[in-house]
């Protein structure tokens, strides 16, 4: 029996899925602090739908890595999710998750070389062929938090600034 989606939000999921989601979440962000693709792929559909602050709708794991994990992971510092705030909507099969999180990682402003907090929040759709296989990235969108100044500098390079999507006002 599945749960009526009015009432998803209202069954929590089960702990051993809440559980899941929090260490594929901590692995993703280890990786994207070593700025290791190689190792994140295989956390991900092949088929990965993606999108951020500035960019447009992404098709395939390779345009994402492209387009996105590439252009941001090597120009930030401490990224992680704030698992403590995590909102997880878990499927009544247990093969499908919604995960909403904020994150946090540090930029290096391009004009003062200054570092400062860069947030964010996500929404991942991760699946997974049964309750005990591990769970796969099917979608993924970031955005900074309102506020956030857009651009970052490579930390130790003055030369090269990055911009990370439009200023979040």
């Amino acid at each position: 029996m599945s749960v009526p989606p009015s009432d998803a939000m209202s069954v929590p999921p089960p702990e051993d899925d809440r559980r899941s989601v929090v260490a594929w979440l901590e692995t993703w962000a280890g990786h994207v602090r070593a700025v290791d693709y190689a190792a994140a792929r295989p956390l991900f559909a092949k088929d990965l739908l993606g999108f951020g602050s500035h960019e447009p709708v992404m098709r395939g794991l390779a345009e994402v890595e492209a387009r996105q994990w590439r252009i941001i992971w090597p120009h930030t510092r401490g990224f992680r999710f704030r698992t403590e705030e995590l909102v997880l909507v878990v499927s009544a099969d247990r093969r499908l998750a919604t995960v909403m999180v904020p994150w946090e990682s540090t930029g290096c402003d391009p004009a003062s070389g200054e570092p400062f907090d860069r947030p964010g929040r996500a929404t991942i759709v991760l699946e997974r062929t049964d309750p005990d296989a591990p769970w796969q990235g099917l979608h993924t969108h970031f955005s900074l938090a309102p506020g956030t100044p857009r651009g970052t500098r490579i930390e130790g390079s003055p030369d090269q600034v990055v911009d990370t999507g439009r200023r979040h006002d």
